[in-house]
Formats: C-alpha cells, structure tokens, sequence
C-alpha cells in the first residue's frame, strides 16, 4: 500500500506533461484497484470509484502533483475520467505557475 507523500510527480513548479500525469493517475489507480484502466473510462460507472476512494484520490493528486483540489474543483465531472483528472491537475497547476508569475 501506498503512504501519504510516495507519488512519483514532479515537484511543485516543475513542468509535466500531460501524458506523465495520465501515466501517474493509471499507476495509482491500478495499483489500489488491482485492475486494468483506460484513459477514457468512467470510474464512477465501471466501480472503479467509491466516495471514499474518490477522496483518498484527491490527497494523491494534491501530494503528487503539487496541486490544491478546492470548492468547485471537488466536482465528480473531474474525477470521472483520468483524462478528466490530467486535465484538471494541469490546468490548477498552469493557474499556480501564473499566480507566481513564471
């Protein structure tokens, strides 16, 4: 089992690309699951997700990537999919970089 602050993303500022991410959420997610996942598929619909994974998902994507998962962003459209959770780690990590101007 995996412990809190294990992720394999890059630090906090340091440029990923989305395929690291989507790579990093499929690693995570079939090594809790023990199951096969694609980019596309609807966790929450195939049983992938419960809402106590849900949120043991989101600590892992804070820790991992760096990120804060807040108000809003906690929606289920952005867990769905781990392309949905890829778009969602860049885009809160391209708003971070801009608010420190880099």
């Amino acid at each position: 089992m995996e412990t809190a602050g294990e992720g394999r993303g890059t630090a906090p500022g340091e440029a990923e690309l989305p395929g690291d991410t989507e790579q990093e959420v499929l690693r995570f997610l079939q090594a809790r699951t023990r199951r096969p996942w694609q980019t596309d598929t609807d966790l929450f619909a195939k049983g992938g997700l419960s809402s106590l994974f849900a949120m043991e998902l989101v600590v892992h994507l804070e820790k991992s990537f760096g990120v804060s998962i807040r108000g809003a962003d906690l929606r289920l459209d952005n867990f769905r999919t781990v392309e949905a959770m890829t778009a969602l780690v860049q885009r809160l990590r391209a708003s971070a970089a801009g608010a420190r101007g880099e």
